[in-house]
């Protein structure tokens, strides 16, 4: 008997009405897609993804150029990174090095 698992990540959020939802399809290398959510609160931002059948949601964290994602702990985690309309999927290991998973992601 298989059982399917909702994980509901809750945000502090400052008020509905500053809640924006957006979604968007990624054509990423080896014909990989990823759809993903955008959601957006004030000053606070969560993206979710799926990737080989599992989904993954991540947090916005300080990038220097475009928007990126990932687990706010010290431990190894994925990382979500864009800038325009390009992403990439990272690995991110216990010692902070990002390894490529998939890249040149192009938003459809």
């Amino acid at each position: 008997m298989k059982y399917a698992v909702l994980v509901l990540i809750l945000l502090p959020l400052p008020a509905f009405a500053d809640l924006q939802m957006t979604t968007a399809r990624y054509a990423c290398e080896r014909g990989v897609e990823v759809p993903v959510t955008y959601v957006n609160a004030g000053d606070q931002s969560v993206v979710t993804l799926t990737v080989e059948g599992r989904q993954i949601s991540l947090y916005n964290q300080v990038s220097a150029d475009g928007a990126k994602y990932g687990w706010p702990s010290d431990g190894s985690n994925y990382v979500w990174s864009t800038k325009g309309s390009m992403a990439s999927l990272l690995w991110k290991d216990e010692t902070g090095a990002e390894t490529p998973i998939l890249t040149n992601c192009t938003q459809q």
